[in-house]
């Protein structure tokens, strides 16, 4: 059978495919495909390996009705249409898991930038201000004992949690839906409601999913309730943030930092003023950008292919109501 990947795979992964006996067909081009060429290349195939932004929505999928198998090369899949999915009959891959531990390392690593004004301070190298020493000039804050709050305690907020736990023996508190009796066991978490995460995080770090509750949730009226000294970090999805009211927030002073893996809108323009800020720090979405996690995400992305095109139940499927089951 015949599958079109949108962008280029490592031969390794590639092989895995052609070794079953389909046929491989890559987009190769430095620039993401339009909606009508994803339409068209998706036509001439029968699964369709999905690897960044592609919109999987209502259109594409009432065109494409003939796909097998839909496999994202990602945990999050809210730039697809999967009640429309489910409708056609189009079983939806995704790869959760993997990428726990890359996610949470780049939360962790943004918060000591962060704190320590790290990017901003290499940008003053860059620009010849590295000279007179002033002892009180460009301070950062210390870590140690500061309480840390994450908004949607799963897989990545656990990894992040427990690094700040044994790194700079921060409690932890939480805002969930329900308990996370592992965290709260062996990390001694505490599971707080929305108002008291904002009130007592000295580092508010967010991993939740981006859904119509978690959209913007993050606004001024969210920000005028955080410590003065508190850090926001984003590395889950941009627009659970408002970008806005973030920057009035950090100029205002009402909170004094904030670390980015993802920004709302995606890529953020060059000239945009939170890169200039000097406890700001941005990364262009780099959460699983190491080759050990890029490699597991595409195994993954190939087991659901795999057992799409054999007509099995994908492994990890987003909805197993095309299955008949909820579950």
């Amino acid at each position: 059978m015949k599958i079109f990947v949108t962008r280029a795979l490592p031969e390794i992964i590639k092989q895995s495919l052609a070794n079953e006996g389909h046929i491989v067909s890559e987009w190769t081009e430095k620039r993401d495909l339009s909606p009508a060429e994803l339409t068209d290349y998706s036509l001439a195939n029968d699964a369709l390996f999905s690897i960044g932004k592609n919109q999987i929505d209502k259109h594409f999928l009432t065109a494409c009705s003939h796909l097998r198998v839909i496999a994202l090369c990602s945990v999050g899949y809210d730039h697809v249409d999967v009640d429309e999915a489910t409708k056609f009959g189009i079983p939806i891959g995704n790869t959760p898991g993997v990428l726990s531990k890359a996610t949470a390392d780049t939360a962790f690593l943004l918060i000591q930038n962060v704190a320590r004004k790290a990017i901003y301070n290499h940008k003053e190298i860059l620009r010849g201000n590295w000279g007179f020493f002033d002892p009180m000039a460009n301070l950062g804050i210390e870590l140690h004992g500061k309480t840390l709050g994450i908004y949607g305690l799963g897989r990545i907020g656990f990894e992040l949690a427990r690094s700040c736990r044994y790194a700079f023996d921060m409690p932890v508190i939480y805002y969930n839906r329900s308990h996370n009796e592992r965290a709260e066991h062996e990390l001694n978490a505490r599971r707080v409601s929305f108002d008291e995460l904002l009130q007592q995080s000295d580092v508010l770090s967010v991993h939740a999913n981006l859904s119509e509750e978690t959209e913007g949730i993050f606004d001024r009226h969210a920000f005028s309730k955080m410590k003065a000294s508190s850090i926001f970090i984003n590395t889950a999805r941009g627009a659970i943030h408002n970008e806005t009211d973030l920057q009035l927030a950090l100029e205002e002073g009402q909170i004094w930092g904030a670390g980015l893996d993802v920004t709302h809108p995606e890529p953020m323009a060059p000239g945009n003023p939170l890169l200039a800020m000097p406890t700001v720090a941005i990364l262009p979405h780099i959460g699983s950008a190491t080759i050990e996690t890029r490699m597991k995400m595409m195994q993954l992305t190939v087991e659901n292919i795999l057992a799409g095109l054999n007509g099995q139940r994908l492994p990890y499927c987003v909805n197993p109501k095309v299955y008949g089951v909820e579950h």
